[in-house]
């Protein structure tokens, strides 16, 4: 192999791995977009708490925690240049039609929808969703998703892509 082959062949694998490396551990552009911050977990995950601290929900006159059955999550894994990300989100039976609606119009898939408390008024349902794509393009898709829900999103600190997003359906 050449001396030119060799070096042109570097370049191309390093730019291979330089793309996925944009993706992997590079989850602020990702908390940007979802107006939400996680944290990085074993294995590359980036996951999202999502609790659902707006709910006051009662199962038999017992008062429910938002972490012991109302927490919504999301999980990133990059892919490549790509990511997966899974999630489970907490929807009162008003907000599952235009959260499906929005997030299935944008390419998430919704693999799943149940209820895991009997009994529990306000009704809760939990939808599971799978997506694959670039990740800052699906963080932006499960946002607008799920700002048709009253599922709390703090921005994270500095984030204006998010604080601007709040302004704009405020308008």
């Amino acid at each position: 192999m050449s001396p030119v082959t060799r070096l042109l062949s570097l370049v191309f694998a390093a730019g291979l791995s330089t793309s996925a490396l944009a993706v992997e551990g590079d989850w602020g552009k990702v908390a940007q977009a979802l107006g939400k911050s996680g944290s990085e977990m074993p294995g590359g995950v980036y996951r999202i708490g999502l609790p659902r601290t707006d709910l006051k929900v009662l199962l038999d006159g017992v008062e429910l925690k938002p972490a012991l059955a109302l927490g919504s999550w999301l999980a990133f894994r990059s892919e490549g240049d790509q990511a997966l990300v899974m999630g489970d989100l907490v929807l009162t039976a008003d907000e599952v039609s235009p959260v499906m609606r929005k997030l299935a119009g944008e390419g998430i898939e919704i693999t799943a929808l149940h209820n895991h408390l009997l009994r529990a008024a306000p009704a809760t349902f939990y939808m599971h969703v799978l997506g694959r794509g670039d990740p800052v393009k699906l963080a932006a898709a499960l946002h607008d998703g799920l700002a048709l829900s009253k599922t709390p999103l703090a921005a994270p600190s500095g984030a204006g892509r998010a604080h601007g997003l709040a302004q704009s359906h405020a308008q």
